[in-house]
């Protein structure tokens, strides 16, 4: 059983600021609409932050890390021990996403939350109740405790991220193979075929794609998981850092503190949260459609729609983070803008 907190209620949108926002927009000096979606974007903002003047200057990110069992199936072009690496290399600042954090002016945490990594590594925090998940080809890749665990990594990550009082959260992945348990999830929450949603991932051929398919199908099929409950489905083909994910957007809601979501893997721990717990869905803002296959299924079953299209699928939470100028933007056009009677411009005749 995941822990109850899981399910408690979030915060409803707040009435008063939404509507002040809605009003601001309609006077400011500028056709009505001419701003877009960015317009809708503010109003947005106002309404999940309870403030009249939107913010998205403190946004930490938090990028969550884990091993997959399942890559013993020849379901990744790249090995095992690229994730190590990798968690390595954002400690040191060399990743797309350390740079784009330090660009950003954004804090970069990383959370080893079920690597093969044995003992503490420099610059990662280590929470984490196994070292990689088992196979779920041939067995459930978790036990109920350890998703349990994984559910309050996120959970205390969110704590730490918010002792700065942030405006948003940016969350992030690493893990070769959390591609195919992604796909996995994602097909079990939605009740497709593994064909339909299962991408290239980190690159492989069309071939290895059509194996990762097959791969997916077989485990849904011998663990009798299609429509089932979120937590089964996690249990029996998820990830830790996917989990972690879910769990932290969850927690987030909980707080008040929108997620400014990134892609694939990213969108497929927020379906698994909102089935879990439908209140946290309106603070779910969505960053870009990546170029893997499955992303516009699931931001179809989100019912969102994206900011920018780049035909990114690189994870780490780049794709929120290149989004994030398009939030603060939005921000500073809604507040610093002049209304129609403060710069003494004739508006529309009424």
């Amino acid at each position: 059983m995941l822990p109850e907190w899981v399910y408690r209620q979030c915060p409803e949108i707040s009435a008063a600021p939404r509507e002040a926002a809605v009003v601001r927009q309609a006077q400011l000096t500028k056709p009505t609409g001419a701003l877009g979606r960015l317009e809708q974007l503010a109003i947005e903002l106002a309404g999940l932050q309870a403030t009249e003047q939107p913010r998205a200057a403190c946004v930490p990110i938090i990028v969550f890390a884990g091993d997959h069992g399942i890559v013993a199936q020849g379901v990744s072009a790249y090995p095992q021990e690229v994730t190590i690496a990798m968690m390595a290399n954002f400690a040191s600042g060399g990743a797309a996403i350390s740079v784009l954090a330090r660009e950003l002016g954004s804090s970069l945490e990383v959370v080893d939350a079920g690597t093969l990594a044995q003992g503490e590594m420099a610059g990662i925090v280590t929470d984490k109740p196994r070292a990689g998940t088992r196979d779920f080809s041939a067995e459930a890749a978790l036990e109920p405790a350890e998703l349990a665990f994984a559910f309050e990594a996120g959970q205390r990550a969110v704590a730490r991220a918010a002792a700065n009082q942030p405006d948003l959260l940016i969350f992030g992945e690493m893990g070769i193979g959390n591609t195919t348990a992604s796909a996995a999830i994602a097909a079990s929450l939605l009740g497709i075929s593994a064909e339909e949603i299962a991408g290239s991932g980190t690159g492989i051929d069309a071939a290895g794609r059509a194996h990762k398919a097959r791969v997916i199908d077989a485990a849904i099929a011998r663990h009798g998981i299609a429509g089932a409950s979120p937590e089964n489905i996690l249990r029996a083909v998820g990830g830790l850092e996917i989990a972690a994910i879910s769990g932290a957007i969850i927690a987030a809601a909980q707080a008040r503190i929108p997620v400014l979501m990134d892609g694939f893997i990213v969108s497929v721990a927020a379906l698994a949260a909102v089935r879990l717990n439908p209140s946290c869905r309106p603070f779910l803002l969505p960053s870009h459609q990546s170029a893997e296959q499955g992303h516009r299924l699931v931001l179809r079953a989100l019912n969102v729609q994206p900011l920018i299209s780049l035909d990114l699928r690189l994870g780490e939470g780049s794709g929120a983070a290149i989004a994030l100028p398009l939030v603060r933007l939005a921000c500073s056009l809604h507040n610093g803008m002049a209304t129609f009677a403060q710069a003494n411009v004739p508006d529309r005749p009424s």
